[in-house]
């Protein structure tokens, strides 16, 4: 039956024009990633189960499950489907995909289609008053989804009916999932595929408080192709699929598995990962760990106790945007103008100002584009995918260019700032952090985008200011900015550190045992 509705759904992809499915968010399941999610589910043995799939499309992840559990469930239960969907181009063959289901399967099963919105018929439940009607509130048993994925203004009905998750410019997609767990019963389960962007960041806090509060994270799926997973979609985002579980009892692993694409999950690599070194830190980031080096790096670097802003640090966002000043920008140095760093300046670990392609001058037009000329570490805001690091940096000293009292900074350029002015060796201490392979993995870990977010590098943990200062003193050392140079400082002083608390552990062990 799934083959059938995957082709029926093929048909209607093609007749659908992208750019109508895309008001909606809309863009559907393979095959094989249906009956994978179907697949994450720990089958409940009881008489009646709830199952809801809320913007069920076609109906492929809801044939998916009830197939599986027609399989392994016959004669043992009976499951009433919940679908909500209101798409009403979709809406007849919905019906027709459930109505053959319920022919084809000897699984005791019966199914309603709500018409309704998902989220506002149940946003009064949701904020905890009195309700004239039906709430699904700890209705589910099992919840499936593959939520609509589209970005809504923040005074939208929805985000404003669920603002206690929302946080500046929401999505459909987190909403989808706060809801879902809001219907799900105790003990009960969801597998949702959803993009990687909540595990980190600030739009999203509100929304893994909540989340984590409520459920626990069983499972996570992850795709190492970013345009290969909506089948047939050609969609390019950082997708992932996760099982929740409401409960307050924290699991001793979570799995974490990686295919390349949504056609080869028989080939996925399988990992650990402890539930502590999973959610971590006061912002609850998801650290997506797949190997031993990764929990090796997130572990290590977990240890330091400050971030940027501990120190009187801050990572910035570059000031102007360069399209909407074209009037203030020149291609040479006159009269009146500072240099406007681009991140096409920042090579081989310096800043190389000017290079003579293109706009390098800004007119000091305006003192909120300005910053003054003093030692910055500059890092890029965006690389591609298949670049080699995600992290690069760029030194930059105010002596490089002393006849400026001020510089600026295009915006897709970051820059660490600081409330004293940064030393040498502090800018040079920087960069062996940041520069370090160490480093750019755990970011990696941290963001799957290929963006570099300002408040995510202010939380990342650094070592104190002395002990940076003493390792950007060893790098000006040598002439060498490169990565294995930067690693072997960090190396070297994490070895230091494990060394000194070693000693201390040992001193604290020995002075116990002499007084007992």
């Amino acid at each position: 039956m799934l083959e059938l509705v995957s082709k029926r759904t093929d048909g209607f992809i093609k007749q659908m024009p992208k750019y109508l499915r895309k008001r909606y968010g809309q863009f559907f399941t393979s095959l094989t990633t249906a009956r994978f999610m179907a697949s994450l589910f720990t089958l409940p043995v009881k008489r009646d189960l709830q199952v809801l799939d809320a913007g069920s499309g076609s109906g492929m992840l809801s044939v998916a499950l009830l197939e599986r559990m027609d399989k392994e469930l016959e004669g043992m239960v009976h499951v009433h489907l919940t679908c909500y969907e209101n798409d009403t181009q979709i809406l007849p063959l919905l019906k027709e995909n459930l109505n053959d289901l319920k022919k084809e399967l000897n699984l005791q099963f019966d199914f309603e289609i709500r018409t309704d919105d998902y989220l506002l018929s149940q946003s009064d439940a949701f904020n905890g008053s009195l309700f004239k009607g039906r709430s699904d509130a700890g209705r589910y048993d099992m919840i499936i989804g593959n939520p609509p994925y589209l970005k809504i203004p923040r005074d939208a009905p929805e985000a404003i009916a669920m603002h206690q998750v929302c946080y500046g410019a929401p999505n459909l997609y987190f909403l989808f999932a706060s809801m879902g767990i809001f219907n799900l019963c105790d003990k009960g389960q969801m597998v949702y595929i959803m993009p990687r962007s909540w595990t980190s960041g600030a739009y999203f806090k509100r929304f893994r408080e909540f989340l984590l509060d409520q459920v626990k994270i069983e499972h996570i799926h992850l795709f190492n192709s970013r345009n290969r997973v909506f089948n047939k979609e050609n969609v390019l985002q950082e997708t992932m699929i996760v099982k929740f579980r409401k409960t307050k009892i924290i699991p001793d692993k979570v799995f974490i598995t990686t295919t390349h694409t949504d056609q080869d999950f028989e080939k996925q690599t399988h990992f650990p990962v402890s539930y502590t070194n999973l959610v971590s830190g006061k912002s609850r980031y998801v650290y997506l760990i797949t190997n031993t080096k990764e929990a090796e790096v997130v572990d290590k670097l977990n240890v330091f106790p400050y971030t940027l802003p501990n120190l009187g640090l801050r990572m910035k966002t570059g000031l102007v945007v360069d399209f909407r000043a074209r009037n203030l920008l020149r291609d040479f140095q006159e009269k009146g103008v500072v240099p406007l760093i681009y991140s096409r300046h920042i090579s081989g670990g310096r800043v190389q100002f000017p290079l003579g392609n293109g706009p390098e001058f800004l007119v000091m037009d305006k003192r909120a584009f300005l910053q003054r000329n003093k030692n910055y570490l500059f890092v890029k805001r965006f690389t591609s995918k298949e670049e080699h690091r995600r992290l690069q940096c760029g030194i930059y000293l105010g002596s490089d260019l002393p006849e400026y009292e001020w510089i600026s900074t295009q915006n897709k350029v970051n820059f660490i700032d600081g409330n004293h002015n940064l030393t040498d060796a502090e800018t040079y201490g920087l960069f062996v952090l940041f520069n370090s392979r160490w480093y750019d993995l755990y970011y990696r870990v941290l963001n799957g985008s290929t963006q570099v977010n300002a408040t995510e590098m202010n939380q990342i943990p650094v070592p104190s200011l002395p002990d940076i200062r003493r390792m950007g003193l060893r790098l000006l050392k040598k002439d060498d900015l490169s990565e294995d140079r930067c690693d072997e400082i960090l190396k070297s002083y994490l070895n230091e550190q494990y060394q000194e608390n070693a000693s201390f552990a040992f001193k604290d062990r020995f002075a116990e045992r002499a007084t007992v």
